[in-house]
């Protein structure tokens, strides 16, 4: 295997496994570095192919006693757990609560006088008070909480495009990968499909969308049906 880095526009190889790997212990190269190498599709980070070790063990490879790297036929997709229904159960919760925090920020504008309004209206809603409730929020709330949105959902984007993870599911520990490659998702597929129109899907229809949606997740795969449609699985991150 012929290994080549880049850094600052510079590159560097090829080199084999083993001198990469030595580089690396011996610091010579960061996991900041770039790396490439055949059956690669881009450059990557040294970093996010070792996922933080100093030592690069390519899929597809072992070492030999002799502490050469041989091509083997084992799949590494199956050392991949997938992430159970509890955990992504949570990370969505923790998602929606996060969006629908939203539905606080009018507070924060609502005057005295109009809170006692709004107050009076009591909890049994007719239509005429609803309407009032609504004419009862400034505009700058309404504004605000689109603003609030709008950065919840840059956030969750980027870091889904970036680490296939929405808030939720950084803390539940588990991943969003590509079903086929086990590689990143793009962003048209990870934010739009699984997380936009899924939103609103369930915002619109829920529960029942919601059932249905992760009753797909009981079978093998785990896969619900926003995974099925987004060609996606999740897992569980790796504990080293």
């Amino acid at each position: 295997m012929q290994i080549y880095l880049a850094r600052n526009s510079q590159q560097a190889g090829p080199y084999s496994l083993e001198q990469l790997n030595q580089m690396l212990q011996d610091q010579q190269i960061l996991l900041t570095d770039l790396v490439w190498h055949q059956g690669m599709t881009e450059w990557k980070t040294l970093g996010e192919l070792t996922r933080g070790q100093l030592q690069y063990l390519p899929q597809g490879y072992q070492y030999s006693n002799e502490n050469e790297p041989i091509q083997t036929k084992q799949s590494t997709h199956t050392t991949l757990e997938l992430a159970s229904i509890s955990s992504r159960a949570v990370a969505k919760i923790v998602d929606m609560l996060i969006l629908l925090s939203a539905l606080i920020v009018p507070s924060f504008f609502i005057s005295e006088e109009n809170a006692k309004q709004i107050e009076s209206l009591g909890n049994g809603f007719s239509t005429a008070a609803q309407e009032q409730l609504i004419q009862l929020i400034p505009s700058q709330a309404w504004f605000a909480m689109f603003i609030y949105v709008i950065i919840v959902l840059a956030i969750q984007a980027f870091l889904l495009n970036k680490y296939g993870q929405s808030l939720g599911k950084m803390i539940t520990k588990i991943k969003i990968i590509d079903q086929k490659t086990d590689e990143k998702v793009p962003l048209t597929r990870i934010f739009l499909i699984r997380s936009v129109f899924f939103i609103v899907f369930n915002l619109l229809s829920s529960p029942l969308m919601s059932i249905i949606d992760y009753a797909f997740a009981l079978g093998k795969n785990r896969q619900a049906l926003h995974d099925r449609l987004a060609k996606t699985k999740v897992i569980r991150m790796n504990k080293n």
